[in-house]
């Protein structure tokens, strides 16, 4: 009975050490996720500021993203698999997205993944999906005529979907990247389009003003 009793007595304390662990990992865990769900809140509404123009509710909505980011790593990293987990990613790569998108709108440098303290493999998805989302910028510049916009917008899709191509390892290492890039040229093939039926209507007018000032001289 007492070889017994010692034995129980050693599990016990050794549930209850697991038990304490598994405790604190799931408070991390429930707090990653509420903060997850508050970054991608934060780097929508940033990204929605700036397709309206609003430069600064922009910018205070990616400073908030930033500290949200800067907690939840911090406390996330304690526990690999919870930091590593789809949840966190998906957070980070949103913020990935919204400085991306930001950054080309604006015409600034683009951040580095250092910078933002982003996964590598977070951040060229972001950046993929940064890319997707110039597409909406490149229409409303289209309905406000300013044809020249939208093509610039069309050429930096062009090229962020040219070098991720080149990006060509595992799913497991890129988190789906390839994924990503796919929909990324369907995106860019359609807005392709748009532009360039913008364009042949631009010089069907220039031409049309042409010709009529042409028959007026005459």
């Amino acid at each position: 009975m007492a070889d017994q009793y010692s034995l129980n007595q050693d599990l016990q304390i050794i549930i209850d050490g697991i038990n304490q662990t598994f405790e604190a990992k799931t408070q991390v865990r429930d707090r990653t996720l509420s903060r997850s769900r508050e970054l991608i809140r934060h780097c929508a509404n940033s990204i929605r500021a700036t397709h309206r123009g609003d430069e600064a509710d922009a910018q205070a909505l990616l400073d908030t993203a930033n500290e949200v980011a800067a907690t939840m790593i911090a406390e996330a990293q304690q526990y690999p698999d919870v930091y590593h987990a789809g949840y966190t990613q998906d957070g980070l790569k949103e913020l990935a997205e919204a400085h991306i998108t930001q950054a080309i709108i604006l015409r600034q440098p683009l951040p580095t993944p250092e910078l933002l303290n982003i996964e590598l493999a977070a951040y060229l998805n972001g950046m993929a999906e940064g890319a997707s989302e110039l597409r909406r910028f490149a229409l409303d510049a289209l309905r406000r005529g300013d044809v020249n916009r939208a093509e610039e917008m069309l050429e930096r899709m062009d090229e962020i979907y040219s070098i991720l191509v080149t990006v060509d390892f595992s799913s497991a290492i890129t988190g789906g990247l390839r994924r990503s890039t796919d929909v990324l040229r369907g995106v860019l093939e359609r807005t392709r389009g748009d532009v360039t039926t913008a364009v042949r209507q631009e010089a069907m007018r220039a031409a049309l003003k042409q010709f009529e000032q042409r028959i007026d001289l005459e």
